[in-house]
């Protein structure tokens, strides 16, 4: 599978420019996606410098991605600035989806076992922590 994978918040807690400290068992659960053959891509607004830190601290916990804000690593990113920048990926771990993020736990269980996130729940074995619960007041 192809994986797309943000940073900021979803890897690490959000304290862009600067690198925030590890969400719990990300980059732990993200080894061993790498390591059953799963194919990680970075998808971050980083760039440049911040890119590159962001990329750096990824590499020394042991996670290499297949490519960086792009589908494979050979692609031109010249011809980038003329198409669109939706990249062709299986599922995207980021922060912002709708509900929040699972515990990394949790993300692992759906992506291992090939489960919806509505299967774990129902079997009680997995918690999510909402971002925001606009429905509680």
């Amino acid at each position: 599978m192809i994986i797309a994978v943000d940073f900021d918040g979803t890897i690490v807690q959000d304290n862009y420019p600067l690198i925030g400290k590890e969400r719990p068992f990300a980059m732990q659960t993200l080894r061993m996606l790498q390591d059953e053959g799963h194919q990680l891509i970075l998808w971050t607004v980083r760039k440049g410098i911040q890119l590159d830190e962001a990329v750096e601290w990824c590499r020394e916990r042991g996670v290499e991605f297949y490519a960086v804000n792009k589908d494979f690593p050979e692609e031109d990113e010249q011809q980038n600035e003329r198409y669109s920048r939706k990249i062709k990926v299986d599922i995207f771990i980021d922060d912002r989806n709708v509900g929040g993020l699972p515990d990394w736990g949790v993300i692992y269980q759906m992506i291992h076992e090939d489960k919806t996130l509505e299967e774990i729940l129902s079997e009680g074995s997995g918690r999510c922590k909402n971002k925001r619960k606009w429905w509680q007041f």
